[in-house]
């Protein structure tokens, strides 16, 4: 193919004969796995690439003689779709990717098991039908997973049976020429989630990562007539994407596009411009086809969740890296395409997505979810120490409640525990406060009361005392006043003896 017709496709899966198609390590994991009759599953974010991979896959098993089929999960049925039709959807599209159209009359074998459940009826094609009329192994993929997650009825069954599929092989090792392939956005634990029921832990996971600089090469070759060194400017490209397929497609097609041709040694500058003025700078309108606005409306899909996985990300923002741990919500991230694993740690997938949800993006979103954002950042800068940041009274009772109805990150639990911690301390002080002004005035109380005793004590003296003094001074005046009233008599006596003396004198 001339140079002047090299195209690079941007989103999609790409053809089997793709020329821009990058072989990466996982083709040889999920090739080789499949071979060995190994259930395998690629779990991962969306526009990683795993259609494509599945693409080439089924390509390179059809040469070595494997009978192959891809589920289309997306065009069995939506929502609406009920249990009985979406396993006949199965069913159907196993007899026509295998062929089988010949061998069964589908409508009149659905009839005749109108009893059965639905996945018994699968389970019957599959014992009775398929392994009998289909002699080579059998891979069949199943893409989108995620997609029949949404259903309106409970899919635990489906991935049961695959994981029965598997068991049966004990028993009955017809069953070993029969594999599956899971690829899709979800985790295992997403496949059962019935936790009543044995977890989807059967097959071997295949990590997909990005495009390697030498796993790349086959890109080159539409960038070779815009730089004498095309292999600088695929390596600049990479450094800004991480080796994630859809953005490398598409700065690689951006390159091609422009009419001007890059100067050798200007390549790193060249594609930093060209990442700044297509990619970044109002990367909400420019978003075609979409995959920034993917990544964001994953993190923010669910408001419970939100903000651990906002939280999550800005510690990455503000560390470095953190240690991956696998736990549900690093996962979670994992899957959104924000983050990657390397080597035991949690990382930010590529400077794109480093530079379009930065610190300020994050916190600006965090601030929609909880109204404490500018008090949580000025006291995580302080590392944790500035007391005055912390919430108190009615907004962390406010802030206690929104904890409640979502799942915030570890800060923001730190953040309130901190200001409860604080409000505790307060309490109590104001309690002890409380309990020594009580004993202050207790204590004033008691004195108080003993000085009116001893008041009274003092007072009831004097007045006995007064009383005692009352009585006597009555009893003395009382003494005079008989003493006088003594003389009075007796004065009374000696005029009466004075009168009758004169009288008898005057007789004389």
């Amino acid at each position: 193919m001339p140079p002047s017709s090299y195209e690079y496709q941007v989103g999609g899966s790409l053809p089997a004969d793709a020329p821009t198609y990058v072989t990466r390590q996982a083709d040889w994991d999920l090739c080789d796995g499949l071979k060995a009759s190994e259930f395998c599953y690629v779990l991962n974010s969306r526009q990683m690439g795993k259609s494509s991979l599945r693409v080439q896959t089924m390509k390179r098993l059809q040469a070595d003689g494997l009978k192959c089929a891809a589920i289309d999960i997306t065009a069995i049925g939506g929502q609406d779709v009920t249990p009985h039709q979406w396993y006949a959807g199965v069913i159907r599209n196993l007899v026509r990717s295998f062929e089988l159209t010949q061998k069964i009359d589908l409508r009149n074998w659905l009839r005749e098991r109108e009893f059965l459940t639905p996945v018994q009826r699968l389970g019957e094609f599959v014992e009775e039908v398929l392994l009998v009329e289909v002699p080579q192994q059998i891979v069949i993929f199943v893409d989108e997973i995620d997609s029949v997650l949404s259903l309106k009825f409970p899919i635990d069954d489906f991935f049961a049976f695959i994981r029965s599929c598997y068991n049966r092989r004990v028993d009955q090792p017809v069953y070993k020429r029969l594999v599956f392939a899971l690829m899709g956005v979800a985790t295992p634990s997403d496949l059962i989630r019935d936790k009543s029921r044995t977890p989807f832990n059967i097959g071997r996971a295949i990590a997909l990562s990005g495009f390697q600089l030498q796993e790349a090469m086959p890109l080159i070759r539409g960038l070779e007539q815009k730089t004498s060194n095309p292999e600088a400017l695929l390596s600049a490209m990479l450094d800004w994407t991480g080796g994630q397929p859809f953005l490398t497609q598409k700065l690689c097609k951006f390159a091609l596009n422009r009419p001007d041709p890059i100067a050798p040694g200007t390549e790193s500058a060249w594609v930093e411009a060209l990442v700044r003025s297509h990619v970044i700078e109002n990367w909400e309108s420019q978003d075609e086809p979409e995959h920034l606005r993917t990544i964001r409306d994953r993190i923010l899909r669910d408001q419970r969740r939100a903000s651990r996985l906002l939280g999550l990300h800005q510690q990455i923002l503000q560390q470095g890296e953190l240690d991956a741990d696998d736990s549900p919500d690093q996962l979670e991230l994992r899957l959104t395409g924000m983050a990657y694993e390397h080597q035991g740690k949690l990382k930010v997938y590529n400077r794109i997505y480093a530079t379009v949800f930065d610190l300020g993006w994050t916190e600006k979103e965090l601030g929609h979810l909880r109204p404490y954002g500018e008090a949580i950042a000025a006291w995580l800068a302080s590392d944790q120490q500035d007391e005055l940041r912390l919430l108190r009274g009615q907004a962390l009772l406010d802030a206690q409640r929104l904890a409640a109805d979502k799942n915030l990150s570890q800060q923001d639990y730190l953040f309130l525990t901190a200001g409860r911690e604080r409000d505790m301390r307060g309490m109590e002080l104001a309690l002890g406060a409380e309990k020594q002004a009580n004993q202050i005035l207790a204590e004033a109380q008691r004195k108080a009361k003993q000085q009116i005793q001893i008041g009274s004590a003092v007072l009831g003296i004097t007045l006995i005392a007064a009383i005692a003094i009352g009585i006597g001074a009555s009893r003395a005046v009382e003494k005079a006043n008989q003493s006088r009233r003594n003389a009075e008599v007796r004065v009374e006596a000696a005029d009466s003896r004075v009168q009758q003396a004169e009288a008898e004198r005057s007789q004389f």
